[in-house]
């Protein structure tokens, strides 16, 4: 099976419709990861025919539960989930955060090269970044547990903002350690094409 084909049944099986210009967006990016990631260790993940399954479609599977006009991703490292929703929601306002200038050196020319225009990118510390406007929703991928991802990032989120945490198994003894106020709207587990283990998506918000 051929990249694109692999990405279009994943696309499909995740329920997704997405058109064949964004497609080929999402592979010139997988392709732009690869070629850094040789040289700059952007992943730990550097097996070629793992990078639709676990960069592109593991990122997308969240699509459906990105309803915000604002994303803020944290800790971006390579660009997941942030750069594959910019691309897949053109309307999407995304801020990839991360305080490594190496990786952020990556991710501005990714912007760059894909010509994002929906895509800023910032290099500092989580909990130093003070943006003008507070985002209407805060994701990560295995960024912190639970109740640090959300301590670091309550300045960031918006009144009514949702935090939206990527996580492998269902994290329950994490969702029992949140901060007072703070409460799992829901968790929603993800079928991923390709990806093995269980991937679910944790959605809090203030209580």
């Amino acid at each position: 099976m051929t990249r694109n084909q692999q990405l279009v049944e994943g696309i499909a099986s995740l329920g997704l419709e997405l058109s064949v210009e964004i497609q080929a967006q999402l592979l010139a990016y997988a392709a732009f990861l690869e070629k850094w990631n040789r040289t700059y260790s952007l992943t730990a993940l550097r097996d070629p025919k793992l990078t639709v399954s676990h960069h592109l479609l593991d990122s997308l599977a969240i699509l459906p539960h990105v309803r915000a006009p604002s994303l803020l991703d944290v800790g971006s490292g390579g660009g997941q989930p942030g750069i594959p929703l910019a691309i897949a929601r053109p309307d999407l306002a995304v801020t990839l955060l991360d305080s490594n200038g190496k990786k952020t050196a990556f991710l501005q020319q990714a912007v760059i090269e894909l010509g994002l225009r929906n895509v800023r990118v910032v290099t500092a510390r989580v909990e130093e970044f003070k943006p003008a406007v507070p985002f209407a929703a805060i994701t990560s991928r295995a960024f912190a547990e639970l109740a640090d991802f959300v301590g670091l990032t309550r300045h960031l989120l918006a009144p009514g903002g949702e935090w939206l945490a990527m996580k492998g198994q269902r994290p329950d003894a994490e969702m029992n350690k949140l901060p007072a106020g703070v409460s799992v709207k829901a968790v929603h587990r993800l079928v991923v094409p390709g990806v093995d283990g269980g991937r679910h998506l944790v959605v809090m918000r203030e209580s």
